[in-house]
């Protein structure tokens, strides 16, 4: 077994014994939690396919911060991205929706979104780069001003008819919703876009010369530079391709979910990809099955208030338990920490055992 392996597997049983302990502080059962956390997630088809329509959406973001991530940045603006992207989806369907037909309408909305993402992910990046703030805090104060602008306009320009609501903007006409599976959120168009922008990310980041020089620039900046790489445009663009991905993730919560832009369209979404992402470090592959867990996760505590009395807040705790340790199982593994106490314990059982000698010596 590797060492990578052997701290990776070790961390995960130490999680998992943890959130045991804390679920039995709550007054608990483990089990009784995990299986009404399962059939809370796919207990009835209604269920399974909220699990896919939150899926979609996490898919494009923690595949867009995979970029982020290959080029050393910490993106958590994504939540902006997200917002933006969804204002700028509800901007075509203001405009066209009683011009052009349905099906170009919601072609130009997704490309809207995306737009809309790309430009917030550059904003963020010329923040980053030529204003020399630091990615996460330019990143959380556009989340602030998103957030700001679509309350703004759920208030002003585009509120109901009437009296303005948090339930968001009108609904615009059914003819421009996405398919979705029955008279389920989960959209087929949604998941398809999803799974074809993690196949594209992929392949981009492992088989590409741009991965491989965004990888080099997220190792070592400076180096990358002397060495003739573009070290700023990979930046701007690792950026924007994020942006890109998740404005399109805020396009279908808005074309697929809502039907309107509301106050919480992202619904934390961007968050929840940041945890996805730091999980799966830069294996891209891992990013489906941890993003269905985390979403079934996501869905299913919300039966815990009803079944258990308990809070679905559970689920955040265990998300960050186990994303927690999975990182710190990365770092013992990369700096071989135990390696490093055995030979200082080592060192002083001999150093010690030599002053030994040396005493009974005199």
């Amino acid at each position: 077994m590797s060492r990578t392996l052997y701290y990776q597997i070790s961390s995960l049983l130490i999680a998992l014994c943890l959130i045991a302990v804390i679920i039995l502080l709550m007054g608990a059962s483990p089990i009784e939690v995990i299986s009404n956390m399962g059939s809370g997630a796919f207990g009835t088809p209604g269920q399974a396919a909220r699990v896919v329509a939150t899926l979609a959406p996490l898919l494009l973001c923690a595949s867009g911060l995979m970029f982020t991530f290959a080029a050393g940045l910490y993106n958590l603006g994504i939540e902006g991205q997200i917002v933006f992207g969804a204002i700028a989806t509800m901007i075509p369907i203001r405009l066209f929706q009683d011009v052009l037909p349905p099906p170009l309408v919601i072609l130009l909305a997704i490309l809207a979104g995306g737009v809309g993402g790309a430009l917030w992910g550059l904003l963020g990046g010329i923040l980053n780069v030529y204003g020399r703030i630091n990615e996460i805090f330019a990143g959380l104060g556009l989340n602030f001003v998103a957030d700001g602008l679509a309350l703004y306009l759920i208030f002003g320009p585009w509120k109901k008819e009437g009296v303005a609501s948090m339930s968001g903007t009108e609904q615009f006409k059914e003819a421009l919703w996405l398919p979705t599976i029955g008279n389920t959120e989960a959209s087929p168009v949604s998941l398809a876009l999803a799974i074809a922008a993690l196949i594209i990310t992929m392949v981009v980041l492992r088989g590409t010369y741009f991965g491989l020089q965004l990888r080099a620039v997220g190792r070592n900046l400076r180096a990358s530079y002397v060495l003739g790489i573009p070290s700023i445009r990979q930046l701007m663009s690792a950026f924007v391709i994020c942006g890109i991905l998740a404005g399109i993730a805020g396009a279908l919560q808005v074309l697929a979910v809502f039907h309107r832009l509301i106050p919480s369209t992202s619904s934390n979404l961007g968050f929840l990809a940041l945890l996805v992402a730091m999980l799966v470090g830069f294996n891209a592959w891992m990013i489906l099955p941890v993003s269905l867990f985390f979403s079934a996760l996501n869905i299913g505590s919300l039966q815990l208030p009803l079944a258990l009395n308990l809070e679905s807040s559970l689920a955040g705790v265990i998300q960050g338990t186990l994303v927690l340790f999975a990182l710190l199982g990365r770092g013992l593994s990369e700096t071989d920490v135990l390696t490093r106490i055995k030979n200082r314990i080592f060192s002083w059982l001999r150093n010690a055992g030599a002053r030994g000698q040396e005493s009974g010596g005199l």
